[in-house]
């Protein structure tokens, strides 16, 4: 007898689990302002759950200046990945970190996946509202997803260097899509979410030299043969 299996069961548990919460969450703000849940009251919860857990950044600066950090700010950093402006920005975000969550997740630990996502999403939320003077409320999940795009990149150029062919080739990707966003960013204006983005990737590619597996050793071989020279 054929059995089918569902293709989720081949994607890492803890990239099920962060996608799952995206789409609650939008499926909460969603079914709220269709006026399916909550009232009235229910039309402004995602504007109020922007307010207390968006990464504000004035807040970041003034956090940044006075050298305090209320946990009750903290936890902005991790929590804005799962809050988004529509359906259509969560889903296009969710793609992207499922489709490379699967990559990266086949080839890294649980726990090294999701230290990149909330790492890429720290930095790139920190770097973003302390450069961008102009910046606002940040959300999404593409800082972190741009975080995995690091990963995969690192992988890729990890094997490029393997066939011994040129490794500037694992990054046409991110290439590609910092272009897109220059583009649009003159078409349209920027709102500064391209760095949180880069920095995401930049933390993601970074991160992977030690948390993928043999990364440590790859790393520290390295470090010795830089020495020796």
């Amino acid at each position: 007898m054929m059995t089918t299996q569902s293709p989720v069961n081949d994607i890492s548990p803890v990239v099920v689990v962060l996608f799952a919460a995206m789409v609650g969450v939008e499926a909460i703000f969603a079914a709220a302002e269709a006026g399916l849940i909550g009232g009235r009251m229910g039309l402004g919860w995602r504007v109020s759950a922007v307010e207390d857990f968006g990464v504000i950044g004035s807040l970041v600066q003034l956090m940044w200046a006075r050298g305090e950090w209320p946990l009750e700010h903290l936890v902005r950093f991790v929590s804005y990945p799962f809050l988004h402006g529509n359906f259509t920005h969560m889903i296009f975000a969710a793609a992207i970190m499922l489709a490379l969550g699967k990559y990266v997740g086949d080839r890294f630990r649980w726990w090294a996946v999701l230290l990149v996502f909330f790492a890429a999403s720290i930095a790139g939320a920190v770097v973003w509202g302390l450069v961008w003077t102009e910046a606002g409320v940040l959300i999404g999940a593409y800082p972190a997803a741009y975080g995995l795009i690091g990963a995969f990149t690192y992988i890729l150029w990890l094997q490029l260097r393997g066939l011994g062919a040129p490794q500037f080739r694992a990054f046409q990707l991110i290439g590609f899509l910092m272009a897109v966003r220059l583009v649009l960013g003159l078409l349209f204006g920027s709102d500064g979410v391209w760095l949180a983005e880069f920095v995401g990737f930049a933390t993601g590619f970074g991160l992977s030299f030690i948390v993928s597996p043999g990364g440590f050793q790859r790393l520290r071989e390295a470090i010795r043969g830089a020495r020796q020279t």
